[in-house]
């Protein structure tokens, strides 16, 4: 099914039907981040050989950037540790009772929808995560589950009757939907599979239920989200009493914790280091937090947007994006501060863990295609000032172009001026603080590596226990902390470049599942 509406002029995957002009339009934006890459590394190579004082104090100034943004995270993270244990304290049926106001919605009235896309996935692994969704104490009259099938997954309907078969008493209704495959104008993925199943949800709870349509929420989940089991009495507890909450996402920080002990030792650090910048986003009033992965918004803010698009990898982001312009720039994200455990992939060897790491890593980096997608909806809105519009493409660009750009400044630009003039290497290192632009670069990364491992040391602190600890993998994710900069090149920064240059070229990424065993 695709869905079609004024604001879907812009599309990230094929383009038959559209005149040449438009063709040339949309592709331009596909390619502009992986251009700006490689204009900005030829800059840097350029400025290397002819500006080798100035590249060093622009690298300077943004290994700087880097450690205040870290120091930024950093006391991010405190006010999120402290927020996570403070919630878990809460009763939110009573907090709800005590600080009710008129217009709050009755408790009682709100019902949750939880789509769980899948695709290949483990009997197992759903399992886990349907058993973590039952463990709501009123799953069973406030909870219903879709599983979001692929028709061309062997097996798909057999997987979903057993699985509705042993969990039909936990919640008040489960059914799975099957979503068709190559469907004209799709990528598959999990995108395309939320549109499919939101529309049968829709026919259900317009045709056969009488929930009031005004009181549902959905819940889009990861096959592998394990929820904490108060995640979702909090989120009844704001929807029901925010001012605006047809115009909220609700997003809760991720964990990496899902497999945790089966993962790769070497990869372990910087998982944390991901887990301490999503927790990071959602705590800190100084960034504009974006969903990921799992998060909840209501069925109104879905019907007016038209739900999910069929042609996009990155869900979560699209949606906030459409989101965005579609309601004059009201949608925002608000956190519910009860971490979620999320699976890594993994593999039955270190080699195949980090390929399947690696590859995972560039389908993401396919999320850049939302710089484009901002863009367009910049030009093509009018009732968002410029300010906001631009806020948003800095904080959808920033990431993304810092990972592959960004890095090419980094690390051409404080290295390469000194492999292309020896004279200015070695007055560097005779004086080495006459140089400010050295001294600089020295400082930030100290500050960078303290606070990695500090972010590392948390999660150790936040892990789930372990019934058989291993001294070989503790030394080897020790060993790891210096290697996490070549971790970040070969996992971050290398993956989304690649990815970025593939946009110049190919319109689309052939979907694969990776192993999260």
């Amino acid at each position: 099914m695709t869905i079609e509406t004024e604001h879907s002029r812009y599309t990230t995957a094929t383009f038959s039907g559209h005149t040449f002009r438009q063709l040339i339009y949309q592709r331009s934006l596909n390619a502009l981040p992986g251009t700006l890459v490689w204009v900005v590394f030829v800059l840097s190579v350029l400025g290397s050989r002819y500006r080798p004082r100035w590249m060093l104090t622009i690298a300077a100034l943004l290994v700087l950037y880097l450690a205040v943004r870290f120091c930024a995270a950093g006391l991010a993270n405190i006010i999120g540790l402290r927020r996570i244990r403070s919630w878990e304290r809460i009763d939110w049926q009573a907090h709800y009772t005590q600080f009710v106001d008129v217009g709050a919605l009755a408790w009682d009235d709100i019902h949750h929808i939880v789509i769980i896309p899948n695709y290949n996935e483990p009997l197992s692994i759903l399992k886990q995560s349907l058993d973590a969704l039952a463990a709501y104490r009123d799953a069973h009259e406030r909870l219903t589950i879709v599983l979001a099938m692929e028709a061309d997954e062997v097996g798909s309907i057999q997987k979903a009757q057993e699985l509705i078969a042993a969990y039909h008493r936990a919640f008040a209704g489960i059914f799975y939907t099957t979503h068709p495959d190559h469907l004209p104008g799709e990528i598959r993925g999990k995108s395309a599979n939320l549109a499919w199943a939101f529309t049968e949800v829709k026919q259900w709870l317009l045709n056969e239920v009488r929930y009031n349509l005004d009181c549902v929420i959905v819940t889009v989940m990861d096959s592998d989200t394990l929820w904490h089991e108060h995640y979702f009495d909090a989120l009844t507890y704001h929807f029901a009493i925010h001012h605006d909450r047809y115009h909220c996402l609700w997003q809760a920080p991720i964990r990496y914790h899902g497999n945790i002990w089966s993962l790769w030792p070497v990869l372990r650090p910087l998982h944390a280091y991901a887990t301490a910048f999503e927790l990071a986003y959602s705590a800190a009033p100084w960034w504009t937090a974006m969903p990921m992965s799992s998060y909840s918004l209501s069925y109104n803010l879905l019907n007016e947007i038209n739900a999910w698009d069929t042609d996009v990898i990155a869900d979560e982001w699209h949606v906030f994006i459409k989101a965005y312009f579609m309601t004059g720039g009201r949608a925002k994200v608000e956190p519910i501060m009860l971490p979620f455990r999320a699976r890594v992939v993994t593999g039955a060897t270190w080699w195949e863990t980090a390929k399947n790491r690696y590859h995972q890593s560039v389908r993401h980096a396919w999320g850049s295609k939302e710089i484009g997608y901002t863009i367009d909806r910049m030009l093509h809105t009018d009732d968002i000032t410029w300010i906001d519009r631009y806020r948003l493409l800095v904080r959808v660009s920033h990431d993304l172009m810092l990972s592959s750009a960004g890095w090419g400044v980094l690390t051409i630009g404080s290295q390469l001026p000194l492999v292309l003039h020896s004279d200015l290497r070695s007055d560097i290192f005779r004086h080495r603080f006459d140089h400010p632009e050295f001294v600089l670069i020295q400082i930030a990364f100290a500050i960078i590596t303290v606070l990695g491992i500090l972010f590392w040391i948390v999660d150790i602190r936040e892990r789930p226990p372990r019934s058989r600890p291993s001294l070989r993998d503790r030394i080897l994710e020790i060993i790891s902390l210096g290697l996490l900069p070549v971790m970040s090149f070969v996992f971050v920064a290398l993956p989304m470049i690649h990815a970025q240059t593939q946009m110049i070229f190919r319109h689309t990424i052939e979907f694969r599942v990776t192993t999260k065993e």
